[in-house]
């Protein structure tokens, strides 16, 4: 596909990301009118709503990049993380701040300049592929350290409480950051294991905001988990069987 073929998919993928929040939050707009307790739209609170946009533009970059030819969509996903790097220091999250701002934007610029070669650096054709099993469980392996690393830092530094207090949350919080960290790196290589990352993500987060009580998250990290599954499906349907490696058993070659 040429360039201009390529932003017009992120263009359309824009508008229809937002034609599904417009039905999403008329929905809830719906509910609240129907339940005033639930207090699901909160306009009055700056970093919910610089996460409306977010989102958007988020759902955006995931439509585009189900296709793993069309690497337009990490401009959208460099925009999405500025918002969400300035809705998490108005958050008081600064671990999240850190990530989206000094982690997830030079990836995602790095993934531009892999994704728009069509050779990879040993100039095999780039294309979806599994890890081999020993870069797989060396990212397992990075994942849990993220995601302890993360838990004391919650515990010492950010909220300054025990590391008892607050177990779920915090640890759902850690698996966030460390699923969201290796999707993202994953990503700039066209790893199917990326999606396995932002299926991670996207549960850890409903679980989070089920601790919390926030239905409006609730209902958008469900929303992402649909969006994340289909576009890891979409790329394993583009994964040749030599290329399945690790997830060979799974996929039914031995």
């Amino acid at each position: 596909m040429k360039n201009a073929e390529l932003w017009r998919a992120t263009a359309k993928n824009l508008l229809l990301s937002t034609l599904m929040f417009i039905c999403l939050f008329g929905l809830l707009w719906v509910a609240e009118l129907i339940f005033p307790e639930a207090n699901l739209l909160k306009w009055h609170d700056a970093a919910w709503c610089i996460g409306i946009p977010a989102s958007v533009i988020g759902v955006a970059y995931i439509l585009t990049i189900r296709d793993p030819q069309n690497f337009t969509g990490f401009f959208a996903g460099i925009v999405m993380s500025i918002l969400l790097g300035i809705q998490f220091t108005l958050q008081g999250s600064y671990d999240g701040t850190f990530l989206y701002f000094f982690v997830f934007i030079p990836f995602q610029m790095m993934s531009i300049y892999k994704w728009s070669r069509k050779k990879d650096d040993g100039g095999a054709s780039f294309e979806p592929k599994f890890l081999d099993m020993p870069r797989f469980w060396l990212s397992i392996g990075i994942g849990l350290a993220i995601t302890a690393g993360d838990y004391f830092i919650q515990s010492y530094i950010i909220h300054h409480t025990a590391l008892g207090e607050d177990i779920l949350v915090k640890l759902f919080n850690g698996l966030m950051i460390s699923s969201s960290f290796l999707a993202n790196y994953w990503l700039i290589y066209r790893k199917n294991d990326s999606w396995l990352y932002w299926f991670i993500y996207s549960v850890a987060g409903i679980g989070l905001f089920i601790i919390l009580g926030n239905m409006f998250s609730i209902v958008l990290f469900s929303f992402f988990l649909v969006i994340n599954s289909m576009a890891g499906i979409a790329w394993i349907k583009n994964t040749k069987p030599e290329y399945y490696f690790w997830a060979a058993p799974f996929l039914g070659k031995k």
